[in-house]
């Protein structure tokens, strides 16, 4: 593999060399097999690549040294926080991959009647780390060097209650417009999407009620993660810079 971008949450300084951290080194060399002289991209969330040459490489441990540092440009101007409810399976990795390669800046996971998924505290903490690894693998596929924050799993209702400045949709079959009528602009948005069997009658009133607008997706019933790679699509070809 040429040059492959790894994520290492490190402050990266050009001419200096650095140790890869045990995720990192699990990829570069035991995973892809780089050897001394091998060139790598390193990223940490600030907005910039960090190009590296490895310049020690064992079992244990391998280093770089940093060469350059480059802006990486490639941040929609719409910034999307998704509500995201819950599924079960591989729907909601595959959801939160796909979101990310789309621009989502914030993921927060939210517990609805029909989520149909119950964790205690320990494996709920542990189910977020895994989704934000799924998060920092999209982010090093896709050539962003921003990463999007999963944020701790909430209910509905504290999703709901929270301030925001940002436009509020929610999706919902019998709306009156869709996203790309909307009349007005919008350089944030909080968008809600329902889990597998969708939100309730109750939870799309209290939707409503926090003031989002209600919003569709055409003609047919989609499935969850179809729902939110969509309005993601939408909102960018709306607001954001898929126009």
């Amino acid at each position: 593999m040429s040059n492959p971008r790894i994520y290492q949450p490190t402050d990266f300084n050009t001419d200096s060399t650095v140790a890869l951290s045990d995720d990192a080194f699990g990829h570069v060399v035991r995973v892809l097999r780089l050897k001394v002289g091998d060139e790598v991209t390193f990223f940490n969330g600030d907005g910039h690549d960090y190009q590296a040459v490895l310049n020690e490489v064992s079992k244990k441990q391998a280093t770089a040294n940093i060469s350059k540092r480059t802006a990486r440009n490639n941040e929609s101007p719409l910034n999307i926080h998704l509500g995201q409810g819950i599924s079960r399976g591989d729907r909601m990795d595959f959801t939160l991959q796909k979101s990310v390669e789309l621009g989502v800046n914030t993921i927060t996971p939210l517990f609805t009647e029909r989520c149909g998924v119950k964790l205690n505290a320990e494996r709920l903490e542990k189910k977020r780390q895994q989704w934000q690894k799924i998060v920092i693998s999209a982010c090093e596929q896709s050539g962003r060097a921003m990463v999007p924050e999963v944020r701790a799993p909430a209910s509905l209702s504290e999703w709901l209650a929270q301030e925001t400045s940002a436009l509020k949709i929610n999706l919902h079959p019998r709306a009156p417009h869709s996203i790309m009528g909307l009349p007005m602009s919008a350089e944030r948005v909080r968008l809600l999407i329902g889990p597998e069997g969708g939100l309730t009658n109750e939870e799309i009133e209290q939707a409503s009620n926090a003031n989002y607008t209600e919003v569709l997706l055409g003609p047919r019933v989609l499935r969850t993660e179809t729902a939110a790679l969509t309005a993601i699509t939408a909102l960018q070809c709306k607001f954001g810079d898929l126009s």
